[in-house]
């Protein structure tokens, strides 16, 4: 009530509110129910509605995601997981790189035991019923007539189905791994991804002297 009311009045607004919040996250071990909410929706929120490109997502965020909210390719807080799947879910445009980062969440949970994904699963092995609505969520669209997938996403996935044995998958897994590997022979469709206001190349943003 106190962010809300007095430290954050108008929501986190600028890379200095994001910095504020993510510390507060990290530093106060015990939090109420109620800050989970608030850190996914004040950090999703950020990075979709109000940077560029405003409600959509582009490589730079999912640089940003990478060297803020992960860890050598691993996101290893629980909230900051759910910020990003949030992330996922309100913006217009997702790239498919951010789509690969998230579905290498459940390989490493599979095959290493590691990151936020790997606590919350229901199983301690073989891949369950929240494995298989962790896939369609992070795909969202992407598994419906006339969409495509990339290689790599679809590299991610057969992964996951070779390192897992047979009668340790979900009965809906099959029908899902099938649907993956008919993509192989579409041809991907050409979207064109959100372009940012000033057309200033990425490695102005990504440069870590002109960052600071």
């Amino acid at each position: 009530m106190l962010l809300r009311r007095y430290t954050f009045p108008e929501g986190v607004r600028t890379p200095d509110d994001v910095v504020t919040l993510l510390a507060l996250n990290t530093c106060c071990p015990e939090k109420c129910p109620e800050w989970a909410d608030y850190f996914v929706e004040q950090l999703a929120g950020f990075v979709v509605d109000h940077c560029y490109p405003i409600g959509s997502l582009d490589e730079i965020n999912v640089e940003w995601v990478k060297r803020v909210l992960s860890n050598d390719g691993v996101i290893e807080g629980e909230l900051e997981l759910a910020a990003v799947l949030h992330m996922m879910d309100i913006a217009r445009h997702v790239p498919p790189s951010l789509r690969a980062l998230m579905l290498d969440q459940l390989r490493i949970a599979l095959a290493e035991g590691r990151g936020a994904y790997a606590a919350s699963r229901a199983l301690r092995s073989g891949i369950g019923a929240d494995d298989i609505a962790y896939v369609h969520r992070v795909l969202r669209d992407r598994l419906v007539p006339g969409a495509s997938l990339l290689p790599a996403k679809i590299a991610i996935l057969e992964t996951i189905d070779r390192q897992t044995a047979v009668h340790a998958r979900h009965p809906d897994w099959q029908p899902l791994i099938e649907t993956v590997l008919s993509f192989r022979s579409r041809s991907p469709a050409r979207t064109e991804a959100p372009r940012r206001w000033l057309q200033v190349p990425d490695s102005f943003f990504l440069d870590e002297e002109m960052v600071a």
